[in-house]
């Protein structure tokens, strides 16, 4: 039995009177039935105007909320056609927020449960290059980013948006141990991070390879057989305990979009990562089931109303 599609539908139930910062809140984003804990909450809202739909985030019960903003507000600076950064912030004396335009998207675990179990290597392969091009282009920028697992990732009709900076950071200080803290998924989680250790790039590639096995299989700690074959040798060397023996996430390109014979055909005229991630990303890229849960959430979206104001209410 598939899960219905979070994001279109009723009004969330957020505690205050539907409204977080000048949004009107018209749904959840993530469902209930896939199970695996999420960074954030995460609502839909509108402007008092109707002009403006956006993706909203807020902190979960027992988070920090300084921490969640300094994250947020830190993200603004990531580059990249993946990246998802928030454009918009609590002003101060609010309750914390953060928010980006509106995009029709489904957290991965949805979208495995959309599709009716894991997602085909094509799509796996698509989404690794995707969100590995991203970790270069912020490590590059001297920035790890700490919160890499399934729910930070969203999927939508044209690629991965990778979400949710610095997830970990934002649970708990550096040099904590980090494990059953709200928000975080244990398997995605390195080890050197859930003993207290700070975070590194190393540690973004463990979590990658937990994010690209949950894809391949519906789990993070999957175990090695239960891997695609041809996956198999780039997910667990990802997932390698020691950090130094992890690959690099050039390594990790390479595997997952090997270079074409004639790479000018394919790639960018750079023949770097950005084309190597959109050449993997063209049509076909997600399922059929997938591409019919975003539409629907667009469509319902586009449908949605937003309540009376209260004067007129009262009328």
């Amino acid at each position: 039995m598939r899960a219905p599609v979070a994001g279109a539908g009723g009004p969330a139930r957020t505690g205050a009177p539907g409204t977080v910062g000048p949004y009107t809140v018209l749904g959840r984003l993530d469902g209930e039935a896939p199970g695996l804990p999420v960074p954030e909450q995460r609502l839909i809202g509108r402007s008092a105007d109707g002009d403006r739909t956006v993706l909203i985030g807020v902190p979960l019960p027992g988070a920090d909320p300084g921490r969640f903003l300094a994250e947020a507000d830190a993200s603004r600076y990531l580059l990249g056609p993946w990246s998802w950064p928030a454009a918009e912030l609590a002003a101060p004396g609010e309750p914390p927020w953060h928010a980006r335009p509106y995009l029709p998207v489904l957290p991965l675990p949805t979208a495995l449960a959309v599709h009716g179990g894991p997602l085909p290597e094509r799509t796996v392969r698509a989404l690794g290059a995707a969100l590995v091009e991203t970790l270069i282009i912020g490590h590059g920028q001297g920035l790890t980013h700490a919160g890499v697992s399934p729910a930070a990732v969203l999927l939508a009709a044209d690629g991965p948006r990778l979400t949710c900076f610095g997830a970990v950071r934002a649970a708990a200080a550096d040099g904590t141990g980090r494990s059953g803290l709200p928000g975080l998924e244990s398997g995605s989680l390195p080890p050197e991070q859930a003993a207290g250790g700070p975070p590194q790039p190393a540690g973004d590639v463990y979590a990658l390879g937990a994010t690209l096995a949950y894809a391949a299989t519906g789990h993070t700690v999957p175990e090695r057989d239960e891997l695609p074959a041809a996956l198999r040798s780039v997910v667990t060397s990802c997932l390698s305990r020691d950090p130094a023996a992890r690959p690099r996430p050039g390594e990790v390109l390479d595997a997952l979009s090997p270079l074409p014979a004639h790479p000018a055909t394919a790639l960018d005229s750079g023949g770097g990562p950005a084309g190597r991630a959109a050449a993997a990303l063209g049509p076909g890229w997600l399922p059929g089931r997938i591409i019919a849960a975003l539409a629907r959430q667009s469509a319902g979206l586009l449908a949605a109303t937003l309540p009376p104001p209260p004067a007129a209410r009262q009328d």
